[in-house]
């Protein structure tokens, strides 16, 4: 490991890196283009098939599962053939999906599956449930190649004191995925007419076929801009790499399993993301039934302008925290990302929290105020449940598995942040659908609150076993 200052840049590196990162953010904000519209294809879906909020938190929840254990599994295949490949394989295979869902009838589809699954012995189960569920579970399959690949090509592009920093900015890329969801879903839904393309209002399976238009210009353009290291773009020996500085960034997947399988922080950084999900997972699938149920809001077609701005407002406010926290972080802890994730976790307990004594008080619900209130808790809860989005779910994988590990690394991290999500939707949706007649969705807020407690007590225990693991290294130098 290096000493002292860091050596400076060669010329026409920083454009070389900006060229790469802007490349695979494009690409992952795209990725995002072909999740995020789902959430707005819900609505629509219960009219047509008559979906409960449980079914709807389910499909959810089966997405992040599928997600979760593909990002266990993608992740250590990522580590062994790179992470642009990946990202190549989740880009072309969402694509793929997300036009098999807009324009293949999904009844036909579930009467399929249905029949098969009477075949084995399974009882009957809904044939648009059945088919909505797998569909969209082979998009959580595809989609989780992303995230460790991004996670594995930056690894050997930034320094330790860099990536809470440039975490933070790729968070911003990657939400304007997220934004652009936001603004184009609404005018889909709202109908279209654009030369001989016109698209009738409400029809939500368009949600599903223009998105992967953008997403396949993004992977175009990713496939010529991205290397996986600098080395491949002529910048040789630039980087080094704390935790193995040796050539290459591919290792076998017995050599990257065992490593970060026995690291003595990974799964407490996995604990505290499965709360990180579990709150950015609800909050943000579920925002669509909450405007429509507890804020009185139309969500089919004509969707007002408060809703489209208050989507748009969430990633954003996602950005700001996840930006700064990853600064401080760089900054003013030397990469060090547990004291600020802590503290970040007991703020968004503390936010939500208060947000449901509000709407305990009547104070969220279709008035005037009653909306803006609800959609400020919204942007509120996206700042601090996404603040730990960098530091803990993009930087620490970096850190613990450098450029040849750090694809399983953020795989077993951010395979925990789906879990978490896949939990909590499933509880979601059930304590809903049992309480909100008498309650409305006061129970989404403390569910959300529970999670951000527990997230800020795994990040504890980082501290404690960090300082653990600092005091036998200083034994031994000492010795």
């Amino acid at each position: 490991m290096t000493t002292g200052q860091p050596t400076p840049y060669p010329a026409g590196f920083r454009r070389r890196r900006g060229l790469n990162w802007s490349s695979l953010g494009l690409m992952y904000a795209a990725y995002y283009m072909c999740r995020y519209n789902f959430r707005f294809a819900t609505p629509g879906m219960q009219t047509e098939f008559g979906f409960t909020t449980t079914q709807i938190a389910d499909m959810l929840a089966i997405w992040s599962l599928t997600y979760g254990t593909g990002q266990l599994v993608n992740g250590l295949l990522c580590d062994k053939i790179g992470g642009k490949r990946c990202m190549q394989i989740g880009a072309f295979g969402t694509i793929v999906v997300n036009l098999l869902m807009g324009l293949v009838p999904l009844l036909v589809i579930g009467g399929a599956l249905a029949a098969g699954a009477k075949v084995l012995g399974f009882s009957a189960i809904d044939p648009a449930f059945l088919a909505i569920s797998v569909v969209w579970l082979v998009n959580g399959w595809f989609q989780s190649f992303g995230a460790p690949g991004m996670v594995k090509v930056n690894a050997a592009w930034f320094r330790r004191t860099e990536r809470g920093t440039f975490a933070g900015i790729f968070g911003f890329m990657i939400q304007l995925g997220q934004v652009a969801s936001s603004k184009l879903s609404p005018v889909i839904l709202n109908g279209i007419s654009l030369g001989i393309l016109v698209v009738a209002p409400g029809q939500w399976r368009w949600l599903f076929i223009i998105p992967p238009a953008v997403t396949l210009i993004a992977a175009l353009f990713m496939t010529f801009a991205a290397k996986n290291t600098p080395d491949e773009a002529g910048f040789s020996g630039v980087i080094e790499d704390e935790i193995d500085n040796s050539a290459g960034v591919t290792v076998s997947l017995k050599e990257s399993f065992k490593t970060i399988f026995t690291h003595p922080l990974v799964w407490f950084y996995a604990a505290a993301y499965g709360c990180t999900g579990a709150v950015r997972s609800t909050s943000d699938q579920l925002a669509i039934l909450y405007f429509q149920e507890q804020l009185g809001m139309n969500m089919k077609a004509n969707i007002p302008r408060v809703v489209i701005w208050t989507l748009a407002l969430m990633p954003m406010a996602a950005v700001v925290g996840s930006f700064l926290s990853g600064w401080v972080s760089d900054r003013f802890f030397k990469g060090h990302r547990s004291p600020v994730a802590m503290v970040l976790y007991l703020l968004e307990a503390t936010v939500i929290g208060c947000s449901a004594i509000l709407l305990l008080k009547g104070l969220v619900g279709p008035t005037p105020a009653g909306i803006m209130t609800g959609c400020g808790i919204l942007i509120m809860i996206a700042f601090t449940a996404n603040s730990t989005h960098s530091i803990v779910g993009a930087a620490a994988p970096m850190d613990i598995g450098g450029k040849k590990m750090a694809g399983f690394a953020a795989g077993v991290i951010d395979s925990f942040q789906y879990y978490g999500g896949a939990i909590s939707l499933f509880v979601t949706g059930r304590v809903l659908d049992a309480t909100k007649a008498q309650h409305g969705w006061l129970f989404w807020y403390v569910i959300m609150t529970g999670f951000g407690l527990l997230g800020g007590l795994s990040m504890y225990m980082v501290m404690r076993k960090q300082k653990k693991m600092a005091a036998v290294t200083a034994k031994s130098a000492a010795g």
